[in-house]
C-alpha cells in the first residue's frame, strides 16, 4: 500500500502547502516558538522536514510495498519489533515512513537506538528530535504508557552489520529485554519483516582498525563503497517489502515480566515468526532488483 502522491500520504499534490509549511518552520525556529516532547521529539519538523526528505527513496528508489499495516492499532501503545539489517539503518527510517505514510492514523513510531547513535556529533541530536531515545526499559515503558508506537531492533548492530552471505539469517535477539518492557506495560508485540534492506549496500568485509579510529560498531566494505568515494554511500535501489504481523497479546501479564523462562519463550517466538514472514516475503518479491 503506497501513497499516489510524491507529497502527502493523503495522496494529493500539497507542493505550496508544503512551502509554507516551510517557511512556517523555519519563522518558529528563528522565534523559538515550537514544541518538542520530554524525550526532545520534534514532531513539527519531522512532518515538515525529515518525511518529505525519505519519500523519493521510499516511493521511488526502493519502492517500498507495506502489507498488514491493519495489525497496527489506531491508537494506543504497542511495540513493533523487527529484523535489522542494510549496514546503514535505513529499514528504520523507512519503517517510520511507512506507519505515517501508510497507516490510517499516520502514526509516528518513536525508536530506540543504541548509545553509539547519540554520541555522534549533530546525528545524535537529530535522532531525538525524530523520535529517537535510548534504548533502556524505563524509557521504553514511559513511551508505551503513554500511548506511543515503540519501535526496536533487538538484533543491534549485530543485524546491521552482517555480512551479504549471512542476509536474512536473524541473530540472536538478545536478552529479551523488550518483551519484559511488553509483559509490564501491557502493550501487544507486533512483528515485522522487512526485506530489502538486506540488498542496499552488501557488505563484503569489515576494516576494524578504521572503525576503532571513527568510533563505528564496523567499518564496511561493499562492492561500491570505499572504492567509489561519496558515490558509494548511494544505496543499491533493492525492491521492498514490509509486512507486519498479528499482535501477541500481553496484557494481564505484568506478573510474568521477571520470569527468565517466559521473556526467553516469547522473545523467540517474536524471533521465529520474523524469520519465517522474512522467506515467505523473499519468495513472494523474487528478484532483489526487480519491477
Amino acid at each position: 500500500m503506497i501513497a499516489d502522491s510524491e507529497d502527502h500520504p493523503d495522496g494529493a499534490d500539497d507542493r505550496p502547502d508544503r512551502l509554507t509549511a516551510l517557511l512556517d518552520l523555519l519563522t518558529k525556529r528563528l522565534t523559538g516558538d515550537y514544541d518538542v516532547d520530554d524525550f526532545g521529539f520534534d514532531a513539527d519538523l519531522t512532518t515538515t522536514l525529515t518525511y518529505p526528505a525519505l519519500r523519493p527513496l521510499y516511493r521511488k528508489w526502493f519502492r517500498v510495498e507495506v502489507l498488514g499495516i491493519e495489525n497496527v492499532p489506531d491508537s494506543g501503545g504497542a511495540l513493533i519489533v523487527g529484523n535489522h539489517s542494510g549496514t546503514v539503518a535505513l529499514d528504520a527510517l523507512m519503517l517510520q515512513l511507512a506507519l505515517y505514510d501508510d497507516h490510517p492514523a499516520h502514526r509516528h513510531l518513536r525508536l530506540l537506538a543504541a548509545d553509539f547513535v547519540f554520541k555522534a556529533p549533530l546525528i545524535g541530536e537529530y535522532a531525538r528530535k525524530t523520535g529517537a531515545t535510548l534504548a533502556s526499559n524505563p524509557d521504553a515503558e514511559r513511551l508505551l504508557t503513554d500511548g506511543e508506537l515503540v519501535g526496536v531492533f533487538p538484533e543491534g548492530v549485530k543485524g546491521t552489520g552482517k555480512p551479504y552471505w549471512e542476509r536474512y539469517r536473524l541473530k540472536r535477539f538478545g536478552r529479551g529485554g523488550f518483551v519484559s518492557t511488553a509483559l509490564a506495560t501491557g502493550a501487544p508485540i507486533i512483528p515485522v519483516s522487512i526485506v530489502g534492506a538486506e540488498e542496499i549496500y552488501p557488505i563484503l568485509g569489515d576494516i576494524p582498525v578504521l572503525a576503532r579510529l571513527l568510533k563505528l560498531p564496523y567499518f564496511p566494505v561493499t562492492p561500491t563503497f570505499p572504492w567509489l568515494g561519496p558515490l558509494g554511500a548511494i544505496p543499491l535501489p533493492s525492491k521492498w517489502l514490509i509486512q507486519f504481523g498479528e499482535p501477541i497479546v500481553t496484557k494481564g501479564k505484568a506478573d510474568l515480566a521477571d520470569d527468565p523462562l517466559e521473556v526467553f519463550n516469547l522473545a523467540d517466538q517474536v524471533k521465529e515468526t520474523i524469520q519465517q514472514t522474512l522467506t515467505t516475503l523473499l519468495d513472494r518479491r523474487g528478484e532483489a532488483f526487480g519491477p
